[in-house]
């Protein structure tokens, strides 16, 4: 079986090879962007992790602080499940599920999707943790992921992948996260933060049961 980091590199290596030309340029340009902004995205290690309650996709209420009080919380927010690089991420994630769980850990994924969207992608997946729907972007603009999809990448996401976000959102804003996952410890501490503008690199699993076993 092929490691998350490897399954990662193969499908951006396929998405250089068949992806148009155009579609890659914009891509790439928002992620250099990104990058060379200065904009220092996501919260740091040390700082307070905000508390929230989001719906899961059967509607039942999922509180942060609630959870904390059980152990600690690996979050991590993604783009959605029409991102291969996520989906990746999220199968990596499940699969390391079972050691998460001996070390006393959760595990809650994050996205803008629409319960729907979630709950399609939960069982096609076959996740066993919380796979949640952040309205309107409120959460990861809490954590300082959120950002606005540019214009020049609003066609090609019409037009290459048939995906209207807002519509895929159920929001009036063309939003989306940087990849972030952050580990949380049972006093609501941000212990370990990683956050990528790159969104075809994700926190390697063994890295998350390394930094549980620190808490």
């Amino acid at each position: 079986m092929l490691s998350m980091k490897a399954e990662l590199e193969q499908s951006k290596a396929g998405f250089i090879t068949t992806a148009p030309e155009e579609m890659q340029e914009a891509f790439f340009r928002h992620m250099k962007e990104q990058l060379e902004s200065g904009i220092v995205f996501g919260l740091k290690e040390g700082a307070k992790a905000p508390d929230f309650t989001l719906a899961n996709p059967l509607g039942e209420q999922v509180s942060l602080y609630d959870e904390l009080a059980k152990g600690p919380v690996v979050l991590t927010f993604y783009r959605g499940s029409w991102c291969p690089f996520c989906n990746i991420q999220l199968r990596a994630y499940q699969q390391l599920l079972p050691d998460i769980e001996k070390l006393g850990g959760q595990l809650i994924a994050v996205s803008p999707q629409s319960p729907d969207n979630s709950l399609s992608q939960k069982e096609k997946e076959e996740l066993a943790f919380q796979v949640i729907s952040d309205p309107n972007g409120q959460v990861a603009d809490s954590y300082n992921v959120l950002y606005e999809v540019p214009d020049y990448l609003k066609p090609v996401f019409t037009n290459n992948f048939g995906l209207d976000l807002t519509a895929f959102n159920a929001t009036v804003r063309w939003i989306l996260p940087v990849p972030a996952t952050y580990i949380i410890d049972q006093q609501g501490s941000i212990r370990f933060a990683h956050v990528n503008p790159d969104f075809m690199e994700r926190l390697e699993p063994g890295e998350i049961i390394n930094q549980l076993k620190k808490l």
